[in-house]
């Protein structure tokens, strides 16, 4: 059988991670587009230089790592320059992405799923399908990303604002997990539905 791969995206502060560490531990593969955006600008590659080139060496830690705080100040205060980034970034994700699947079919696997935040606002909700949406209410997504990425109110809300609402999200999703109680039913609701991933996948290839 070939290689399904299905999406999982949220907001910021939604909790996919959370998500996708657990079906991480049942066994299943994720590829993180979070994790390929960082790589594909590693010290030294083309991405790297195309940021560089547009945003200037100031976007750099002093050891000529890219300085994502940095250049995310920039570019959440300016959506030109934020346009600017994702046109470099994410064709580059893209390829990444279908390298990262590539592998995985190359191994026998048949379920995936790709983690991704910006999954709408890209346009790839119909390449991966069923799609998974991690829901919880905005005050929550503000508690959790002033403790996780200790930001200022202000910052947290320019990035959720940046993003389509997570209401919208849900509404287009084939699966919602309602994140906003407690973790052990956020994990029964992730087991629940990745089942039901299983079942429609087999389905549609039977």
């Amino acid at each position: 059988m070939a290689l399904h791969v299905f999406a999982l995206t949220g907001g910021i502060g939604s909790g996919k991670s959370t998500v996708a560490r657990h079906w991480r531990s049942l066994g299943l593969p994720v590829v993180d587009a979070d994790v390929l955006a960082r790589e594909v600008v590693a010290p030294g590659s083309p991405g790297l230089d195309a940021v560089i080139a547009r945003f200037g060496p100031e976007v750099l830690t002093p050891d000529g790592e890219l300085d994502r705080r940095r250049l995310g100040r920039i570019v959440f205060d300016d959506p030109a320059a934020r346009a600017d980034l994702e046109g470099i970034l994410h064709p580059l994700v893209r390829r990444a992405a279908g390298s990262a699947f590539a592998q995985l079919a190359d191994r026998g696997e048949t379920l995936a799923c790709y983690e991704v935040p910006l999954l709408f606002e890209t346009g790839q909700q119909d390449t991966y399908r069923p799609v998974v949406v991690v829901w919880a209410s905005p005050e929550t997504q503000r508690e959790r990303a002033a403790t996780r990425d200790g930001v200022t109110p202000e910052a947290i809300q320019a990035r959720i604002d940046s993003q389509l609402p997570l209401d919208e999200k849900a509404a287009r999703a084939d699966f919602v997990i309602d994140n906003d109680g407690p973790l052990p039913r956020t994990l029964a609701q992730a087991e629940a539905v990745l089942t039901a991933v299983r079942e429609r996948v087999d389905a549609a290839d039977g």
